[in-house]
């Protein structure tokens, strides 16, 4: 799959998957940012911490759901 494919199938998943991938994403993308900053932290922590947080429901933010007023 090259990456124009790729981009296509990320662009065909639901909304929910992605907001799903992205925030299994996120202990991945801390480790691999704070190792680059030589602070290395372990990659199972930063799982138990986002345990500990429920996922947004949505990946729009309240305002962007909102109507614009009049």
């Amino acid at each position: 799959m090259n990456w124009i494919e790729t981009i296509q199938a990320w662009r065909q998943l639901p909304a929910a998957d992605k907001l799903r991938r992205r925030w299994q994403a996120i202990p991945q993308d801390v480790a691999q940012s704070m190792a680059f900053e030589q602070e290395p932290v372990e990659l199972h922590r930063l799982q138990e911490i986002l345990d500990q947080i429920a996922p947004p429901v949505s990946s729009k933010p309240l305002a962007a759901s909102l109507p614009i007023p009049n």
